[in-house]
């Protein structure tokens, strides 16, 4: 059961089982729009008033941004949060992979 104005579970999960490879352009272009509808009467029903079931959903589906919707940033800017944390980690990674390769070659 889905409160008002939100998709149901059972529609969430049928559309994330159905890969895009065996949809229509209307099947792709419906789920993204009633997705988005669903993100934003999210967004705007205060916890309160979800029921559980929307609650649970909301919080494992990334329907709700809790780290936007806590600090007032747009999704836009959560992504952009998200691929900077991406880069460093990546820019990280590679350091030490460079150092390893710089230890290995110069025989220490």
């Amino acid at each position: 059961m889905s409160d008002q104005g939100r998709k149901g579970v059972t529609d969430q999960i049928s559309d994330k089982a159905t890969p895009d490879s065996q949809k229509s352009m209307l099947d792709k272009t419906t789920d993204s729009a009633s997705s988005m509808g669903d993100k934003v009467a999210g967004t705007i029903q205060p916890e309160g008033e979800k029921s559980t079931t929307q609650k649970l959903t909301d919080s494992t589906s990334n329907f709700t941004s809790g780290d936007a919707k806590d600090t007032g940033k747009t999704y836009l800017e959560t992504a952009q949060d998200t691929a900077a944390s991406i880069v460093d980690t990546v820019s990280d990674k590679l350091k030490v992979v460079a150092d390893k390769i710089s230890e290995s070659t110069s025989g220490k």
